[in-house]
């Protein structure tokens, strides 16, 4: 009888949520069932989903003002939420439902779904952690704003050319966005340039006054964002820029009809593109408009709220907790100390006080220039009142630590947050440090680095600011959405709760001795490699084989993540498969996804190379099928998506130091990939989860990367001492893979015989015995496919509910909601 009810309420709701769509589609879109499209139809559907959202979001958002609960705001130039539709529907449990709702009227859900464009708002790791960051902090019912900015083009579209890199605008809000709500009515006003004058107040306190020379309006579109079972829903709410005068219309009226346009042209690119070339100075100031237009929005945006609510700001640290995902919103240190002495009246050791209170910071690289810095005349001019205020921080800064170092002027220039050396530049993660009550790494090998690198005599100043918080990833978006095969194999296992407690995925690790379950694991992997596999023929018309291994790396294409490695080892195993066609060769796909940013040229080049190393081993019968090589164009969250579930071997190479942590790692060893890679990032902490025999690690260590920098004579020593890897380098730049150009490749590997600053050479021999290691676990399936189970089992650790609990606890200070 249970069953029947069950089944009659199913049958219900989908016919509900059939209607509701079908009503979408006649009357908030004009179109009938016949003449619609796949995209009408997701968009209809992403109307209707977007309904059974609306009462809860607005409940648990009046319920968190009227409770007092604390609340995060997450500042990141980035979000890479990717499609929300499958997110959305899963998190309401919705999925059998829209199936079942779909199927009678002839529409297949998957090609719905597919037929949402990513939501071009990031480029990498650092905007997919705080989309991961965001769907946690709902699922763990945490009160939280994401602050961003709505970039109408976003990251560049990215078109292989002969294996060259062409960007293109991203296109993804042409037919507009269902999942957004526009807020014209939230706008902020947002100055640049102007002067800022002096008034005297009374005899002893003077007011400091910023005209602004321009101003912005900073408009806001709100994104609900639902958490696991639908239970608490969060808002990302991104800025647009609006011109305040959209038309001169005097210059209009006298035929300059361009011209009439200008200013509003340039004020809106502040919300075009996300990451504009900054190698001119116009690109550089770009740039800083963007960083101060959406941190100042967020923090007018949270104040007016906040006052609102509590009447005045002395309380703000004990309601607000504000987070800044790495230095592009640093300026929020001034802007804050802005608002609360210029606009309040706070006086400054109060108004430092909250400042400091309420914000929290965290480091993403270790790289110097990652860590960005801005030329003071180009603040002076853009954002006078905050030159000052920088200044005076400083000052107070300074004097503290000289009256507790006295003479020793060495500390003194190196934590002051202006730079003397080659032109004087503001420090923008030395105010962010200097203005936070924490500051965090996002691995246990970056924030030790942290204390002893970048930060070093920081961390001697103030030695409990910096802490550690490892990254996670969420898995309802890595396992469940994007490998739903395993998901249902590892609920049938270890029984359905592990959806609601990745902790409990270790259940699996006895299973890695079950013959027939790893039978059944490998299943599911080859399955997803069959799609893989077909992508790959799609795009690239190219026929790969689904039982060979898939050896992936994907990410930003950079020298630090040395796909250059990959590719050189590439062609030492085309050579070596060649010059002994009689071994036992394993079968290898090698796959490369990752886009350069636009003004990178080394990192262009290397996808050229990577292409043009592919061409020849692709057209190569004498490798019979042994070795594949496919770059798959445009990376992006649903390429990924395919990518992760279909992945025997993780690439996670880079040299050590360097990479902060990584999550591509996590995920791929959540969908059963065996990792090769460095002791780099939360490489080393995945190594203590999943054991040495599970795992390739090869290379030096941060310490002897030092120590060989040290050295500079360790490339032409790494040459020298590697016969293969000296072949591989004479067959590169002498064009073998560049036959239209010898002396294309020339200077990229002239880098790895000079002083090879990322170690390429130095660890091209461990690398490739770490290759030949994997081999041989791929040999032997029972070896194999038991590394597999246990990396799956044994990384639940590396959940972003538990990086967002850390982060609760111990930075923010808040309840968890469940």
């Amino acid at each position: 009888m249970k069953d029947a009810m069950a089944s009659s309420d199913a049958a219900g709701d989908a016919a509900a949520l059939r209607d509701a769509i079908v009503r979408k589609l006649t009357y908030d879109m004009g179109k009938s069932r016949s003449g619609a499209r796949d995209r009408d139809w997701f968009l209809a559907t992403a109307l209707a989903v977007r309904d059974r959202v609306i009462d809860r979001w607005i409940d648990v958002t009046r319920a968190s003002y009227e409770g007092g609960r604390k609340q995060v705001y997450y500042l990141s130039l980035e979000f890479l939420v990717g499609r929300l539709l499958r997110d959305a529907v899963s998190n309401l449990g919705l999925d059998a439902t829209l199936r079942d709702a779909l199927a009678p009227l002839g529409v297949d859900y998957d090609a719905v779904r597919l037929a949402e464009p990513d939501a071009a708002l990031g480029n990498g790791g650092l905007g997919r952690l705080a989309a991961c960051f965001m769907e946690s902090l709902s699922s763990l019912a945490i009160p939280a704003f994401g602050y961003g900015i709505r970039y109408e083009h976003g990251l560049f579209r990215q078109i292989l050319r002969d294996g060259w890199q062409h960007e293109y605008p991203e296109d993804w809000l042409q037919f507009g966005n269902p999942w957004e709500f526009a807020r014209p009515e939230i706008a902020h006003d947002i100055g640049f340039g102007g002067s800022v004058e002096a008034v005297r107040v009374s005899e002893t306190a003077i007011r400091h006054v910023w005209h602004p020379g321009e101003t912005v309006q900073a408009v806001a579109y709100d994104t609900p964002v639902v958490g696991w079972r639908g239970q608490h829903v969060n808002t990302l709410r991104l800025w647009s820029a609006r011109a305040l005068d959209p038309l001169k219309l005097e210059a209009f009226n006298f035929g300059d009809h361009v011209g009439a346009l200008a200013d509003r042209m340039r004020q809106e690119a502040i919300s075009k593109v996300l990451y504009p070339s900054d190698e001119t100075p116009a690109g550089q100031e770009l740039r800083l408009r963007q960083e101060y237009f959406f941190t100042s929005a967020a923090l007018q945006d949270l104040v007016r709220r906040h006052l609102r609510v509590y009447g005045d700001l002395t309380s703000l640290p004990d309601r607000v907790a504000i987070q800044l995902n790495d230095t592009h919103p640093a300026i929020a240190v001034a802007e804050l100390m802005r608002i609360c002495v210029d606009l309040h009246g706070m006086g400054w050791e109060e108004a430092w006080a909250v400042t400091r209170g309420s914000i929290s910071y965290t480091n993403h690289t270790l790289l110097p220039e990652a860590l960005e810095s801005w030329a003071v005349p180009l603040m002076e001019r853009l954002l006078p009142r905050h030159m000052q205020i920088i200044y005076l921080i400083n000052a107070h800064h300074l004097d503290e630590v000289r009256a507790r170092h006295p003479g020793d002027d060495r500390l003194l220039s190196s934590v002051s947050l202006i730079e003397e050396g080659h032109g004087r530049r503001v420090r923008m993660g030395h105010l962010a440090f200097v203005g936070s009550h924490k500051v965090n790494g996002v691995s246990a090998l970056h924030s030790d680095l942290l204390k002893k690198t970048v930060f070093r005599d920081f961390n001697a100043l103030a030695p409990d600011r910096i802490v550690n918080k490892t990254n996670g990833i969420t898995f309802r978006r890595w396992l469940q959405q994007a490998n739903p095969a395993l998901t249902r194999l590892v609920s049938d296992a270890v029984g359905p709760a592990v959806l609601d407690d990745a902790g409990r995925l270790e259940g699996l690790i006895p299973l890695a001795e079950d013959a027939g379950f790893r039978d059944r694991f490998a299943a599911v992997k080859l399955a997803n490699k069959q799609a893989l596999a077909e992508i790959i023929r799609q795009q690239l018309d190219l026929r790969v084989d689904p039982a060979a291994m898939f050896d992936v790396q994907i990410k930003r294409i950079h020298e630090y993540k040395r796909q250059l490695l990959n590719i050189l080892e590439t062609v030492a195993l085309y050579d070596a498969i060649r010059a002994q066609p009689h071994l036992n060769w394993v079968p290898r796909v090698k796959i490369f996804a990752g886009k350069a940013a636009a003004s990178y040229h080394r990192a262009k080049q290397i996808i050229k190379l990577a292409y043009d190393v592919g061409r020849v081993v692709n057209s190569d019968p004498t490798v019979r099928d042994l070795l594949k090589v496919a770059f798959l164009p445009n990376y992006n969250v649903s390429l990924a998506e395919m990518i992760v579930p279909a992945a025997d071997l993780s690439e996670q190479i880079s040299t050590a130091g360097m990479e902060a942590s990584g999550t591509g790692n996590m995920k791929l060893a959540l969908n059963g990939a065996l990792t090769i890679g460095t002791l780099d990032g939360a490489n080393v902490e995945i190594r203590e989860r999943v054991g040495d025999p599970n795992i390739f690690i090869f290379g030096l260590t941060t310490e002897e990367v030092d120590a060989k920098r040290r050295d500079g004579s360790h490339g032409a020593a790494a040459v020298q001492a590697s016969p293969r890897l000296g072949e591989v380098l004479e067959a590169v730049e002498g064009g073998v893979f560049s036959p239209d150009d010898r002396g294309r490749y020339r200077d990229l590997m002239g880098s790895i015989r000079g002083h090879d600053y990322f170690m390429v050479g130095a660890d091209f021999d461990s690398y490739f015995e770490a290759q030949r290691r994997a081999d041989a676990r791929w040999a032997d399936p029972t070896a194999w496919w038991r590394s597999a189970v246990l990396n799956t089992a044994q990384v639940g650790w590396f959940s972003s509910d538990r990086t967002i609990a850390e982060y609760a606890e111990e930075i923010w200070r808040v309840p968890l909601g469940r």
